[in-house]
């Protein structure tokens, strides 16, 4: 499987917490084979004085989505989230993972939507592949695009 992710962080080190994210995600997900530069970018659906930084990534893993989710919930509570953004309310954040885009051993994207199961970070998490809001982001379409022409 292969799946496009998109990490932010806009408090603490910013750059050394997604350097540290990637590593975490090869060392307890699969291979990060591309990564796209920095992108620099206010906040998106809330006010706040902290500018993010952002990077996309392409990662490749025999994991299936939800248990891709699930790892990176992990990795986002090791490196200080304490909780997801829910129903369209934003915070400022030491770390997010969405998972973008994902695509099967033969090149077709995966459309799904998963909800009901248990994660680290919330009892009912969402996962909605391609992300919904993604192409709303200039903040996931640039560095993506680096990437994933």
């Amino acid at each position: 499987m292969v799946y496009y992710l998109s990490l932010g962080a806009n408090l603490g080190d910013r750059e050394q917490t997604l350097r540290e994210a990637i590593r975490r995600i090869e060392q307890l997900i699969g291979s990060v084979d591309r990564c796209s530069s920095f992108f620099y970018s206010r906040a998106w659906g809330f006010t706040s004085d902290h500018a993010f930084c952002n990077l996309c990534c392409r990662l490749v893993t025999p994991m299936a989505p939800i248990e891709v989710l699930r790892a990176t919930q992990g990795i986002e509570k090791a490196l200080g989230r304490t909780h997801k953004s829910t129903q369209g309310i934003y915070s400022d954040r030491t770390i997010d993972i969405d998972l973008i885009r994902a695509f099967d051993d033969e090149g077709k994207e995966i459309r799904s939507s998963i909800t009901g199961c248990q994660s680290p970070m919330s009892d009912i998490p969402l996962l909605t592949l391609p992300h919904p809001l993604w192409q709303e982001r200039d903040f996931v379409r640039i560095p993506l695009a680096e990437i994933f022409p």
